[in-house]
């Protein structure tokens, strides 16, 4: 029997399998290709929500999405992948183990990227993860339930990118859900002159109105010298107290793409064509965090769901097919939406590579739920039909925009 192997439970991951699934039973192979799924996790997280106040329902059992479907899943750490020999050495609860393959997805994804700051491995938290998500929320509780005690009512957020921006806008309603009233102070820090640097020059001053009516600080231009327990050291020489911290500046790749032949881009990204083959690796197909796609002729994918599942969908689809001798299908998408949680005020929704702002407010924030709670949710159901469907090698149409101007 023939084995694909599906490194990762992400975005990415989760629809390559099913997808793979969906395209070995359309060809009548089930008895032929086992199709397993490796994570260090027994879930699917909806990662983009791991800021959000309410974590429940963002981490999905995988024996009910992949059992339906005859999609093998088993738990382990990727420790290394050997593409010329295809075997991939794992560590797994028994110990050490390796797992051949006639075809893999890579679908590892991306990480947060942690510097040498002094203090900051000891004192920082982030929500790159479902168990970090957790350990955030776990702590404010904490916090919520002591003594007052300087910098108890202060969160600082460093990254005024995507998730640091969603995180702080959305602190106001984890601090008063953990029970930290009085008098909060939320403080954003980066190193560029303007919040969200990289989001736009139309988005900017949204961005910048929310913040404000939100009353999150802002300290720009500066780095983070130090992290201690009682607070954060800043390069203009400003010591912020405050117990909590959080790190939102930048992702790179799973390490694990450097162990493939370059190119790479400066993420750590391994370059694929538009069937999600990596380049010069046989038998080797990436999707998601981990692998860069000219998705129009021009433009790069960018490290979100909004890529990773339908590069995800195309991997598994065209993983079957490759091993199956069968044409297989270019991915190719020709929009690009962002959708910015605001918190409370709102949110900021822009279309188009130059990110023009359609709506803003409480127009953008019903688009953010819509794929924040529905579009983004594989079926719950069981249903290996509903699965099957969802799966297809499509792109969907862009996500509602309400009362776009």
């Amino acid at each position: 029997m023939a084995r694909i192997v599906v490194l990762g439970a992400g975005f990415a991951g989760l629809w390559a399998a099913i997808g793979a699934a969906r395209k070995r039973d359309e060809i009548g192979a089930n008895d032929d290709i086992e199709i397993r799924l490796v994570d260090r996790n027994p879930y699917h997280n909806i990662r983009v929500r791991n800021y959000e106040t309410d974590l429940d329902g963002i981490a999905l059992p995988l024996p009910q999405l992949l059992d339906p479907i005859g999609v093998s899943h088993g738990l382990g750490e990727v420790e290394a992948i050997d593409p010329a020999r295809r075997k991939i050495s794992l560590v797994t609860s028994g110990g050490e183990e390796t797992l051949d393959y006639d075809r893999l997805v890579l679908a590892l994804g991306s990480e947060v990227m942690r510097p040498a700051i002094p203090g900051l491995a000891e004192h920082a938290f982030d929500v790159d993860t479902y168990a970090a998500a957790l350990r955030l929320d776990d702590h404010l509780v904490s916090l919520g339930r002591g003594a007052s005690a300087p910098g108890r009512s202060t969160v600082v957020v460093v990254g005024a990118g995507f998730t640091g921006i969603e995180v702080a806008a959305e602190m106001p309603a984890r601090l008063a859900r953990a029970g930290i009233s009085g008098s909060r102070r939320i403080i954003l820090v980066d190193p560029n002159p303007a919040v969200g640097a990289t989001i736009g020059a139309q988005a900017q001053p949204v961005i910048e109105t929310a913040l404000a009516a939100l009353e999150v600080e802002t300290r720009l231009g500066v780095r983070v010298v130090s992290v201690e327990a009682a607070g954060m050291h800043l390069s203009s020489g400003e010591f912020i107290p405050a117990q909590t911290v959080i790190w939102c500046a930048g992702m790179r790749a799973s390490p694990l793409a450097a162990g493939f032949p370059e190119p790479r881009d400066r993420h750590g990204r391994l370059l694929v064509d538009p069937f999600m083959r990596v380049a010069d690796v046989g038998g080797v197909f990436a999707a998601g965090d981990v692998a860069l796609s000219v998705i129009d002729g021009l433009h790069p994918t960018v490290m979100s769901c909004q890529f990773a599942r339908p590069m995800g969908r195309f991997a598994g689809h065209n993983v079957i097919a490759d091993l199956a001798g069968l044409p297989m299908l270019p991915l190719r998408i020709d929009w690009y939406v962002t959708v910015l949680d605001l918190g409370g005020w709102g949110a900021l929704y822009t279309e188009g590579w130059d990110r023009e702002v359609r709506t803003t407010g409480a127009a953008a924030k019903a688009t953010k739920e819509t794929i924040n709670r529905k579009r983004i949710y594989p079926p719950l159901t069981g249903s290996r039909d509903e699965l099957f469907a969802a799966a297809a090698p499509i792109v969907q149409a862009p996500p509602p925009s309400y009362g776009a101007r």
